[in-house]
């Protein structure tokens, strides 16, 4: 493979690499996903997305962890994505589609506000391995399941600073409790308004933000009576401010950077 044009984006230190293959396919193996993932030895990332042809939105977006693993969304990179095709058409509103359908993004002044659709909270929908209440899963600690896309328990702790996110985010990611395995949130009610959330992410691990957790952690509240249907949250890399509408959908709303840009051959990257 030849080299391949890429930039470095990040959204409250959530970072990935973007490949544009709207014009020139691009074969994104787990192995050359990896590889270009990888901190020490690529260009280091926590996500890999690549921008396809769409026939519903402005844009396809696809999204790879750093495992190599593909997934179904990642709230942070649709608010990237979103301001570069917002840079592309001189339009302060777009469409990003994912394979769990389109995404309506706007400006909102020089931040980005995603509609991330409506959450699902039924428990062949999480998917959990057995049927039960998604307010109360039948895991040590009571977390609470919700779909943003894509499945998350979240659990609430007095202290979300004191958790060893490292090793209980390892273990509860694989629990056999969730057969597509889980990203798993610690978050702490602050205030009615304000919670402080730590993540760990399936396929990559601990990140500094991640944008889907963000709205699990308010529905998850709301849900509980903790908060209302609108907080700030708080992550390691920011905030970010969450709205459960009444209509099931949640906003999401924070910034975005652009790091460089570059070229690279990710063949070159994969081990011989």
């Amino acid at each position: 493979m030849t080299a391949l044009p890429f930039r470095k984006m990040h959204g409250l230190g959530n970072d990935f690499v973007v490949l544009d293959a709207r014009r020139r396919a691009i074969a994104l193996t787990p192995e050359r996903a990896r590889a270009l993932a990888d901190r020490k030895f690529g260009i280091g990332c926590d996500q890999l997305i690549t921008l396809e042809p769409s026939h519903s939105a402005d844009a396809f977006m696809r999204i790879h962890n750093a495992d190599g693993g593909e997934v179904e969304a990642c709230g942070n990179a649709t608010r990237c994505i979103a301001r570069l095709l917002m840079a592309e058409t001189g339009r302060d509103q777009v469409g990003v589609e994912t394979v769990v359908g389109r995404l309506d993004c706007r400006a909102v002044g020089d931040r980005v506000a995603v509609d991330m659709g409506a959450v699902r909270l039924d428990w062949r929908d999480i998917p959990l391995a057995r049927a039960m209440d998604t307010l109360h899963l039948d895991l040590p600690g009571d977390p609470v399941g919700v779909n943003v896309g894509n499945p998350h328990a979240v659990f609430f702790v007095p202290d979300a600073e004191s958790v060893d996110v490292a090793a209980r985010g390892r273990e509860l990611e694989h629990d056999p409790l969730f057969p597509q395995r889980a990203n798993i949130e610690f978050a702490t009610v602050l205030a009615p308004g304000r919670i402080r959330m730590r993540v760990w992410e399936r396929g990559v691990g601990i990140t500094r933000a991640c944008g889907t957790g963000a709205c699990a952690a308010l529905v998850a509240a709301a849900r509980r009576g903790l908060t209302g249907r609108q907080a700030v949250v708080v992550l390691d890399g920011g905030e970010l401010e969450i709205e459960w509408r009444a209509d099931g959908h949640v906003i999401m709303t924070g910034p975005v950077a652009e790091s460089f840009r570059g070229e690279v051959d990710p063949d070159a990257l994969v081990p011989s």
